[in-house]
C-alpha cells in the first residue's frame, strides 16, 4: 500500500498511521536522506527476521537502525566525549556511525564484537516517524538482491507487493549510500565514502 506524506511538512495524521503499522509488527518503506530504505520497530524481534529473509540477508551482518538524536543515540550505545562531539558536528546527516551496542539493542542487531551501525538522517519524515514510535527503526535499502537499488516508490510497492505493509510516497531521494564511520576506542575510521564529507578524518 501506498501513502504519500509531504516531505517537508509530514502530515501527523499520516505518520500516526505508519508509526500503528510499525507497533503491530508491520515493515515499511520510508525515505532518509540518502535513498530509501525498509524497517521495522527496532524492539520487534519477529519483523527483524522477516527482514532478514525479505533482503536474503546473513544474519552475521546485522541491518543498521535510525535514532531521532544524540540523546535517543546514547541510550542505545556507548558514547564517548570524542564520539559525541564527532556526531554533533556531523548529524543529523548522510552517516552511519559504529559504535559498541547498548543492552537495549537486540542481539540479532550486533555483530559479533556488539557493535551497531546508528543513524539520524537529515529527513522529516524519518525523525517523526521515530519520534512518535519512541524506538528506533531498522534501516537497510530498498533494493533487489543483486544489490541493484530502487529509487523509485512505485517501483518499491510493486516489487515487493505485500511482503512490505506500507510504502511512503515522498518523492524523489538521492539514492547513494551514507558514509560509514567507526569511532570505536575512539579512533575513527572510515569504512565506506558516501555522500556525508569525511575529510576531517582523512586529512
Amino acid at each position: 500500500m501506498l501513502i504519500n506524506i509531504n516531505p517537508q511538512n509530514p502530515e501527523k495524521r499520516k505518520i500516526s498511521k505508519v508509526v500503528e503499522i510499525l507497533r503491530d509488527g508491520g515493515i515499511i518503506a520510508y525515505p532518509t536522506d540518502t535513498f530509501y530504505g525498509i524497517g521495522c520497530d527496532l524492539m520487534h524481534k519477529k519483523s527483524i527476521e522477516n527482514i532478514y529473509l525479505l533482503k536474503q540477508r546473513d544474519k552475521n551482518q546485522p541491518f543498521s537502525f535510525i535514532c531521532s538524536d544524540l540523546k535517543d543515540i546514547s541510550q542505545y550505545a556507548k558514547v564517548s566525549t570524542y564520539a559525541y562531539r564527532i556526531m554533533r558536528k556531523l548529524l543529523p546527516g548522510p552517516y552511519t556511525f559504529i559504535l559498541e551496542g547498548s543492552k537495549l539493542v537486540p542481539k540479532i542487531m550486533l555483530t559479533k564484537r556488539k557493535t551497531a551501525g546508528i543513524r539520524v538522517p537529515d529527513n522529516a519524515i524519518c525523525m517523526a516517524l521515530v519520534q512518535e514510535l519512541g524506538n528506533p527503526i531498522l534501516s537497510t535499502s530498498a533494493s533487489l538482491p543483486d544489490g541493484t537499488i530502487l529509487h523509485d516508490p512505485y517501483e518499491i510497492n510493486e516489487y515487493f507487493k505485500n511482503r512490505i505493509d506500507i510504502v511512503i510516497d515522498s518523492g524523489h531521494v538521492t539514492g547513494q549510500p551514507s558514509s560509514v564511520i567507526s569511532l570505536i576506542g575512539d579512533t575513527p575510521e572510515v569504512l565506506r565514502i558516501g555522500l556525508g564529507d569525511v575529510s576531517m578524518f582523512t586529512s
